[in-house]
């Protein structure tokens, strides 16, 4: 019977000693392997793109005209995306909605970089798109490639 209560106690004290996985350390692995893949891809490409502190790679192709919107703004936008290695997911004609209300937070920060008339490619880390969570077609930790037009910044 000791040896049954010894073997319990040390099986209770085994799993209170296990620790959980920490999201953060595995969000910034999977920032570090991102982060990877995009300078490799730029690098292979010979593609010049800034990239912003967020962490989001950025070229603006054309600035467009002042005023830019800010995080609060309602925005009137096209824009394509697709995988970092060229397959294309879709495409979104004239949508008009609040900047705040779109799901994917580089596409967020990207938009308020370009004025109306404005043109904006952005290669976009798993973190600041759909994050590990698979999102309709779009499987978990999925870099994201954008180009956007700003069309316009509606009086909300």
């Amino acid at each position: 019977m000791k040896k049954y209560l010894i073997l319990f106690s040390l099986f209770i004290i085994g799993l209170s000693s296990c620790q959980k996985l920490d999201s953060t350390v595995v969000a910034g692995n999977q920032a570090t392997v991102d982060d990877a893949k995009i300078q490799a891809y730029l690098t292979a490409n010979k593609l010049s793109y800034t990239k912003d502190v967020s962490g989001i790679y950025y070229q603006i192709v054309t600035p467009g005209t002042d005023p830019k919107p800010t995080s609060n703004s309602s925005v009137k936008i096209t824009y394509s995306y697709g995988y970092l290695n060229g397959v294309a997911i879709g495409s979104v004609v004239g949508i008009q909605a609040k900047l705040s209300g779109f799901n994917v937070a580089g596409l967020r920060i990207a938009v308020t970089k370009i004025g109306t008339g404005g043109r904006i490619m952005i290669i976009v880390p798993s973190g600041l798109a759909h994050g590990s969570t698979a999102t309709d077609s779009i499987p978990g930790n999925s870099i994201l490639v954008y180009t956007i037009d700003l069309i316009g910044i509606p009086a909300s």
